[in-house]
């Protein structure tokens, strides 16, 4: 029955099978035409206004796709070449170092992850002083008028959560104005969560070092 329903529906997963093929080899720069553009220090880059999205979930992607070439022996097969899984696997990790701080601005862009992090995080919530600190009214116009413009640091720590990175560049402005930059968003940081754990079984079994591909 099962392999019934999976018959009908074959043309249309094999047509899911190929893009997502395509979009891999494009992140690994392995299409003869259309890749994914990089920063000088090695970021994918998809857009200016968050662009730590696109590099969060293509990682995840690259990450989950390894195994599943590693699970069935197998190698993808790009338009300049094949690539197997512990590339992939090591390609995306260069993008997790990027973003803990590997980088030209050696700038972490997981806030509260290592000793330079974006300080002011365009975020309502970490920008305004709690009421444990500050009791007195503070509504939405007093949000913006009195925190937002203001040029120190973030009362509140938002650890762990991925901001919108740096541009074609390499560089990062760490100001609440440009939010371009420094929002930070959960479907960020939710991507990067199965990469480390993927990471973080690695080396839990002690596998062969990763070794990033040219």
């Amino acid at each position: 029955m099962e392999e019934k329903k999976h018959k009908k529906h074959e043309v249309i997963l094999k047509q899911y099978r190929s893009k997502a093929e395509h979009y891999l080899c494009a992140c690994l720069n392995l299409n003869n035409i259309t890749n994914v553009e990089r920063t000088p220090g090695g970021l994918l880059y998809i857009r200016q206004w968050n662009n730590m999205q696109y590099v969060a979930t293509a990682s995840f992607l690259l990450t989950v796709y390894s195994d599943h070439l590693l699970a069935t022996d197998q190698k993808l097969h790009c338009q300049k070449g094949e690539v197997g899984p512990h590339e992939m696997l090591a390609f995306a990790k260069s993008q997790v170092d990027y973003i803990l701080g590997t980088n030209p601005m050696a700038m972490s862009y997981l806030v509260g992850y290592g000793p330079k992090f974006p300080q002011k995080v365009h975020h309502r919530g970490a920008s305004i002083e709690s009421y444990g600190e500050n009791k007195g009214f503070i509504g939405c116009t007093q949000g913006y008028d009195n925190w937002y413009g203001r040029v120190e640091p973030n009362p509140n720590v938002l650890i762990g959560a991925l901001v919108g990175g740096p541009d074609i560049k390499d560089q990062f402005k760490d100001e609440r104005r440009n939010y371009i930059q420094t929002e930070a968003c959960t479907y960020n940081t939710a991507a990067l969560v199965g990469v480390f754990a993927r990471l973080h079984q690695s080396h839990a079994h002690a596998e062969t070092p990763l070794v990033a591909s040219s």
